[in-house]
């Protein structure tokens, strides 16, 4: 499979109306599955602008927001057959798993530097817990809710629209007749109270 290039906003194609788009990319979805790598090359065109942005606003780094992205697709790629359209539309599957590949880098990066705090700190080398990761893995889901019922109704609103629903912050601001500069400030301290709940530093 050729992995198409790193999103560009300006050459993304425009999205029409939600219902169309929703059909068109369960249409992509099931050739994908098939192997189909022109499909793919256009749910790529059609979605990857909302990735890149969702893993920039969790990533910051344009770097890695470009190499989480072509992990996400990636997965797309390996794992279009699982998409059940009964249990969502293709923009919040693609969404949900663009969120947890971005919120893995963040843990990853942390845990790297946590492991070199205590490696520098001490020379004990302690086992990795696989048991505990299985937990912690199963109750991530649970923690990210749990979370967010500690954000204000507006941010709670705003971050889930921006993360699970795949809007921008223009879009954001207009679904709910804000300002853009208020979503963004909505948006940037609900995520600072959820990293701090979730104790991702």
């Amino acid at each position: 499979m050729d992995t198409p290039n790193a999103p560009n906003p300006e050459a993304a194609a425009p999205l029409g109306t939600a219902t169309d788009v929703n059909r068109r990319l369960v249409t992509l979805l099931e050739r994908i599955a098939q192997g189909d790598q022109s499909a793919f090359a256009e749910f790529y065109g059609l979605t990857s602008r909302r990735v890149f942005g969702m893993a920039r606003r969790v990533l910051i780094d344009a770097e890695l927001s470009e190499d989480t992205t072509q992990e996400v697709f990636l997965q797309v790629w390996q794992n279009a057959s699982k998409f059940n359209p009964e249990a969502g539309s293709p923009l919040a599957w693609l969404m949900t798993i663009s969120h947890r590949r971005a919120v893995d880098k963040v843990r990853s990066s942390q845990s790297s530097t946590d492991r070199e705090a205590k490696y520098g700190a001490s020379s004990q080398e302690i086992d990795h817990d696989s048991v505990s990761d299985e937990v912690g893995s199963r109750l991530e889901a649970e923690a990210v809710v749990r979370c967010l019922a500690t954000l204000t109704a507006t941010q709670q609103e705003s971050v889930r629209l921006a993360y699970y629903g795949g809007l921008t912050y223009r879009e954001v601001a207009e679904k709910l007749n804000a300002a853009v500069p208020t979503i963004k400030s909505r948006i940037r301290d609900g995520l600072i109270r959820l990293k701090t709940c979730l104790g991702v530093s």
